[in-house]
């Protein structure tokens, strides 16, 4: 196998030869690459490896933007001062760079204004279109139309 390492002479060894070094310099000797021709093994202290492994995998996971989906209802008459009302709170989610879910909510026989609460929906999209993009338009799911619109990417802002 072929040896490699911080305090060992890089060559190709005996399997015990290469145990006997590992051992020497109390250290282990872990398989790097074994579908090479000869194998690559490495001498190193393996908690150490797991443990920067693990620190590198956290940091990673750190660094990971988690999506966060806000909802916001409204019905398909919903009046003026309550539109408003919450279309502040959509401005607010998508500045925070959270994805906002904006849906018409159909009760009983108000299925009949399907149109109104696409428009209302569409006009939602067009007073944000400069904080985010529809991300998905108008469509009806059971007793609920839905359009999602996320934040624009940083990079656009600037």
């Amino acid at each position: 196998m072929r040896l490699v390492g911080d305090n060992v002479q890089m060559g190709i060894y005996p399997l015990q030869e290469a145990l006997k070094i590992a051992d020497e310099q109390n250290l282990d000797l872990v398989e790097i690459s074994p579908k090479a021709d000869p194998p690559v093994c490495k001498i190193l202290d393996y908690k150490k490896f797991l443990y920067d492994l693990r620190k590198k995998e956290k940091e990673i996971k750190k660094n990971t933007q988690k999506v966060v989906v806000k909802e916001i209802r409204f019905g398909p008459q919903t009046d003026e001062h309550d539109y408003e009302f919450k279309k502040k709170y959509a401005m607010k989610f998508l500045q925070e760079g959270n994805k906002v879910k904006a849906y018409v909510f159909f009760r009983g026989r108000s299925i009949i204004y399907k149109d109104q609460g696409e428009l209302l929906l569409l006009r939602l999209a067009k007073e944000l279109e400069e904080l985010g993009k529809v991300e998905q338009l108008p469509k009806m799911e059971g007793k609920k139309m839905i359009m999602i619109l996320a934040p624009l990417s940083k990079k656009k802002k600037n």
